[in-house]
């Protein structure tokens, strides 16, 4: 019964059961993982701010631009969440440009403390209300690089895998 309905389904290949979902494109996978990575890693940074494990808040990204108290609030919170989301977006685009071809979890970890980095030493000045890591609570500080080490192995271990599956995956290779 199952083969006669089967040699059914290939004689009509119209039929809504025999179309196959084209699945998304690699970059744009790695640009979804860039940004629920940046969510994801932005809330546990919140969440550690709650519970006093440090000083910054996802709201310091909107100190520079943004006026009014209301990003202090929950919604300067959330929104402060989205824009590190979209933020992180472009730097899942790099990763995927320039790393995706390294294998294991190192580069991500390497990634990820780079773009530490990048925030707290390089671009410090544009962000008034965050001290520098010097007058930051060790806390904050250990806590900071590890959200942000955890990032970048989320996001580069992901982009990574999804590459070399890609590579190894047969359907991908037109030869075979």
């Amino acid at each position: 019964m199952e083969d006669k309905n089967q040699e059914e389904s290939k004689k009509e290949p119209g039929l809504e059961q025999n179309k196959r979902e084209q699945p998304l494109p690699f970059i744009a996978r790695a640009l979804i993982t860039g940004f629920i990575g940046g969510v994801l890693w932005a809330s546990a940074g919140w969440a550690a701010h709650i519970f006093n494990f440090t000083e910054i808040e996802p709201n310091m990204i909107l100190q520079p631009v943004m006026i009014g108290d209301w990003k202090n609030t929950v919604l300067g919170n959330i929104i402060s969440i989205l824009v590190i989301g979209l933020l992180s977006v472009g730097s899942a685009l790099g990763y995927f440009l320039f790393l995706k071809s390294f294998k294991g979890m190192w580069m991500g970890m390497v990634f990820g403390l780079a773009l530490w980095g990048l925030v707290f030493l390089v671009l410090n000045p544009i962000f008034p209300d965050v001290k520098t890591i010097f007058q930051l609570k060790r806390e904050t500080v250990i806590t900071s690089a590890c959200l942000y080490l955890l990032y970048g192995v989320f996001v580069g271990y992901s982009i990574s895998f999804e590459h070399n599956e890609m590579l190894t995956d047969k359907r991908f290779h037109a030869a075979d």
